[in-house]
């Protein structure tokens, strides 16, 4: 069978229910313990193949301020493979740009994915991938996973409660290495070895409830606004949990199902917040 010209991938957003910063390593790398989803939210990515050089074109209402030049992960991504591919990229970009979410990883992990549908070829090493960016790998795929080390040690999580995500981000940039400077401690407690298994979304979210995100701290003395958002998300009908995912500053409410959490979405469409409720990627 002949390999395509053209494909098409989506991007999902990417959620740290659970984020442990358990440890630094000599290279200055942060080790991770995370509980990580996909949430059905998602950029859409077309590839090509066409004469010359890998190029990059980006559209869509988050699209204002994208790079398309060779700074973009898409592109980075793409020149892994040896030689250029040759690949012209169309992103329709609708997720906020550094905001936790992982929208550039996710971005980068679909052109991966892209280019080896078009070339027939293997994915680059995973030492390569990591080092483009630590969420890369586990991006790869969009089944709930545990992520470990500098993001590289990935086990899938089977049978995952249903359950939905309510996405708010106030509009403020948090960099990462800011909140990683800020941590008053970066040697925490991981998660525990052997993760449990649950039976249903009470039990579950009641097992979340106990868990960390290590950064949150850290980003809220950067930007009290995600603050603001978490009271927010907390006082809406059946949000179980709320919580920061990544480094911020998109925050999560965790629900039972997607009507609850499109119901909390129509609560908060007056803030100016950018605002997205979905069901998470099984």
């Amino acid at each position: 069978m002949p390999l395509p010209t053209k494909v098409k991938e989506t991007a999902p957003a990417k959620i740290n229910l659970s984020l442990h910063v358990t440890g630094r390593r000599s290279d200055g790398y942060h080790l991770l313990d995370s509980l990580v989803v996909f949430a059905d939210c998602k950029e859409r990515l077309q590839a090509e193949m066409r004469p010359g050089p890998s190029r990059l074109q980006v559209a869509g209402p988050r699209a204002a301020g994208v790079p398309c030049d060779g700074s973009n992960l898409i592109l980075r991504a793409a020149a892994l493979f040896e030689p250029d591919p040759g690949i012209a990229f169309d992103l329709y970009k609708t997720l906020p740009a550094a905001a936790g979410i992982g929208g550039g990883s996710s971005d980068a992990a679909a052109a991966l994915r892209a280019v080896q549908r078009l070339g027939g070829a293997a994915l680059p090493p995973m030492a390569q991938i990591t080092a483009l960016g630590a969420d890369i790998p586990v991006c790869l795929s969009h089944q709930p996973q545990r992520m470990r080390g500098v993001g590289e040690q990935l086990e899938p999580i089977a049978d995952l409660p249903d359950c939905a995500v309510l996405l708010v981000n106030p509009g403020v940039d948090v960099p990462t290495g800011a909140v990683f400077r800020s941590m008053a401690c970066r040697e925490n407690p991981a998660m525990v070895e052997l993760l449990p298994s649950w039976r249903d979304f009470t039990e579950f979210a009641a097992w979340l409830a106990k868990q960390r995100n290590d950064m949150e701290a850290a980003a809220l003395g950067l930007a009290p606004q995600i603050a603001d958002v978490l009271a927010a998300l907390r006082a809406q009908p059946g949000c179980a949990l709320a919580r920061m995912s990544g480094s911020g500053a998109t925050c999560f409410g965790l629900f039972a199902d997607l009507a609850s959490a499109e119901a909390a979405a129509q609560g908060l469409s007056g803030q100016g917040w950018w605002v997205s409720a979905a069901p998470l990627l099984s």
